[in-house]
């Protein structure tokens, strides 16, 4: 089975060209993320892809800088930064399952549909958590599918095993939430889009 990078450097080109399947999902976390975003703030958006969001972000804040471990998930994004003539979004690989190292402290640390991709979410939170002052902001997005695993399971089971998905950890929402909460986080938001979906929105601030 192949690795996580190998995985998401390998279909970087045609993730890019996959259209958003919920936009009105999609737009609406958008719009909540931006309720809490400043125009001066320094925002972090950890797993960005090819950096649909953060460019969609960085109107309304400060600065953006994203990060994602794949290389060619963040070359895409800088030819999307540099064609849309964005220049406050700045792209670099970063991997979030090691401590980070961030200058200047970010505002708001973004992790949408990354959690749920990670071996050790939990370390995940703590290593996202430790760059934040006290007052910023974690904003995640996250698949909560435990309680559909007996559906995906089996499927999902065989296409990583033919390479056509990456590993994918089963999580609960009261589970994921408790480790937001262990990681010194208090959360301030947490609600499903769609309602009766399987991604949970989740706004914590650092206490």
């Amino acid at each position: 089975m192949q690795n996580a990078d190998q995985f998401w450097n390998r279909i970087a080109g045609k993730y890019a060209k996959r259209p958003i399947s919920d936009l009105e999902n999609y737009h609406k976390t958008l719009d909540r993320t931006k309720s809490y975003l400043k125009p001066d703030d320094h925002v972090v958006e950890v797993g960005c892809g090819t950096g649909s969001t953060a460019l969609l972000l960085a109107p309304y804040v400060g600065s953006i800088l994203g990060t994602d471990f794949s290389r060619s998930m963040i070359e895409i994004a800088r030819g999307k930064a540099q064609a849309e003539g964005v220049s406050n979004a700045a792209f670099q690989t970063a991997d979030v399952t090691k401590p980070l190292t961030l200058d200047p402290r970010p505002d708001a640390i973004l992790a949408f549909n990354l959690l749920h991709l990670t071996k050790d979410p939990a370390a995940v939170i703590g290593n996202l958590s430790a760059p934040l002052e006290r007052g910023g902001l974690f904003i995640s997005k996250t698949g909560c599918l435990k309680p559909k695993r007996w559906l995906f399971g089996p499927l999902i089971k065989v296409m990583q095993l033919f390479g056509k998905a990456p590993f994918l950890k089963y999580l609960g929402v009261e589970e994921l939430e408790d480790m937001i909460r262990a990681a010194g986080f208090e959360i301030l938001e947490s609600d499903s889009y769609p309602t009766k979906g399987i991604s949970r929105y989740i706004v914590a601030r650092k206490v």
